[in-house]
């Protein structure tokens, strides 16, 4: 029973936490860049199946969402 309770008392802290990024962040949007840009991500690399710019390419913020 403890382990369900304090699993279940993380997911909702990692929630919270997101939920608080989103409320803090102007237009509640996530920043960043598409997975194309890490190279723990792309090892090949590949272009972003999202918005097709290469590695040292920047994707757009509308990208980005």
């Amino acid at each position: 029973m403890k382990l369900v309770l304090l699993t279940a008392g993380l997911l909702l802290l990692s929630f919270a936490g997101i939920a608080i990024k989103l409320w803090a962040k102007k237009d509640g949007k996530f920043s960043g860049t598409c997975a194309s840009q890490s190279p723990f991500l792309n090892k090949d690399g590949e272009n972003c199946s999202y918005c097709g710019k290469t590695p040292s390419e920047m994707c757009k913020k509308e990208a980005v969402n």
